[in-house]
């Protein structure tokens, strides 16, 4: 199927060695042609092949621009159309007015993932390894890269193609009951069918939505919260875990009146950090809305780090935040160490339950190793690469799957009561439906042009 041309600049936006205008369509190759001045005409040019010359300006025979121009024709590209890519200097000026030269050859700017997408159309990648696409980009760790690259693969869609195709085998024995209903022996095969190949496209489901927790952590990081009275260390934690002096570190309380956020790289679990304000009763004005915030951040909060002063002697706010934390994942810090132990351990660990308590010092910087295989233990029980055949990252993916798994139980429900094997089909039908949403097979346009606007422009 071929569209218009559209064109896009495809690097990041400022000053750089290099800035790349991608061209995708059926005249990408003329129209960068009318423009570019080389050794040879890039109509006549080897496909895959990169060419030095000039980008001339058509209407003032003006050179704008020294560039390298990639060919590559289709099918054997990204979109499965002809494209092509204007190397150009890294400079705003220089790249813009590249642009505007091509946009003036019949070629209009692309929407935000409109080269993704156009992928997705000419069948070069189904709709789970097009959101891939941005999750590699935006991937904050080497393991959430990994998670993306396997979808991108394919991976996921190979996994949810075959549980399709399973259905459909349930599908067909389904109507060959309908079709021959004279014959007693088909309702029993048909229901031995239906139980044994739900039960396994059931089974897969639950394997790959054991992945979910693990595969949305990597994708979108973990929110967590440090809280504690003011001047426990909270700042100078923020500034150890992102090896950067990002807060304000003083030994006045309440210094930290705001939320902080950061992300950092915990041993491959991204963290989105927030340090708070110490919670305490305060008649400052603003001190008391950071207060609010903290405690607001907490209901919120995936993971939260609990600091308690091991200098001094457990106070009512210290207990009031093991009450505040509720029944979220949280560690516990007794920080201080390099200063005499006057906190009661005992009650610390009372309070703290079941969760890991661990002393550290953020002026020797101890415990910090440990706290980090905490964080990690916590949250990932093996490596990412190495686990599960898929992981699964997408909240619309997950959803999806849990839906499906809704839709296979009450198949198995309807047949386990007796029902006839065209009722159990209205579930089994629905079930193939949501899965073949998440690669893209029966999904709404709506639904596709939501999803890539989205995306960066250019991608």
């Amino acid at each position: 199927m071929d569209y218009d041309t559209i064109a896009a600049i495809s690097t990041p936006v400022g000053e750089g060695a290099i800035s790349i205008v991608r061209l995708s369509g059926p005249d990408a190759i003329s129209a960068a042609d009318r423009l570019f001045q080389g050794s040879k005409s890039l109509s006549e040019v080897h496909s895959h092949t990169i060419h030095y010359g000039k980008i001339v300006d058509p209407q003032e025979g003006q050179s704008v621009e020294e560039v390298m121009v990639s060919v590559m024709r289709k099918p054997k590209t990204f979109t499965r159309e002809d494209v092509v890519e204007i190397n150009c200097h890294g400079g705003l000026t220089s790249v813009h007015r590249v642009l505007e030269l091509v946009l003036d050859q019949n070629v209009r700017l692309a929407e935000p993932g409109e080269f993704t997408k156009r992928a997705f159309l000419n069948g070069r990648i189904d709709l789970s390894q097009a959101e891939a696409v941005m999750d590699l980009i935006r991937a904050k760790t080497d393991q959430a890269m990994n998670v993306a690259m396997s979808q991108m693969e394919g991976k996921l869609s190979i996994l949810i193609r075959k549980l399709r195709d399973r259905l459909l085998e349930i599908l067909a024995a389904v109507e060959v009951n309908i079709d021959y209903p004279e014959y007693d022996d088909a309702e029993v095969m048909t229901n031995n069918i239906l139980h044994e190949k739900a039960s396994e496209v059931r089974q897969q489901i639950d394997r790959i939505l054991s992945t979910a927790r693990q595969g949305k952590i990597l994708r979108e990081g973990l929110s967590t919260v440090i809280v504690g009275r003011p001047n426990v260390g909270k700042s100078s934690l923020l500034n150890q875990l992102v090896h950067e002096s990002k807060a304000i570190v003083t030994n006045v309380p309440g210094t930290t009146r705001d939320v902080i956020e950061e992300y950092v790289n915990v041993r491959g679990v991204p963290l989105k950090l927030i340090d708070t304000a110490g919670i305490r009763e305060t008649d400052d004005i603003v001190e008391k809305i950071g207060v609010t915030r903290s405690k607001e951040l907490l209901q919120s909060a995936e993971l939260i780090l609990l600091l308690v002063n091991g200098n001094e002697k457990l106070t009512d706010e210290d207990r009031r935040l093991f009450q505040l934390i509720g029944k979220t994942p949280a560690i516990i810090l007794l920080n201080k160490a390099d200063l005499p132990l006057e906190a009661s351990i005992d009650e610390v660990a009372q309070l703290a339950g079941e969760r890991p308590v661990l002393k550290t010092s953020m002026i020797n910087e101890k415990g910090l190793d440990e706290l980090e295989k905490a964080i990690a233990s916590l949250f990932f029980s093996q490596d990412v690469s190495t686990g599960a055949e898929a992981y699964v990252s997408n909240t619309r993916h997950i959803a999806l799957l849990k839906q499906a798994r809704s839709a296979i139980n009450d198949a198995l429900e309807a047949a386990d009561q007796g029902l006839p094997v065209d009722m159990t089909q209205i579930d089994i039908k629905r079930t193939w439906d949501l899965l073949g949403e998440i690669v893209g097979d029966t999904v709404s346009d709506r639904l596709i042009n939501e999803l890539f606007s989205k995306f960066c422009l250019g991608k």
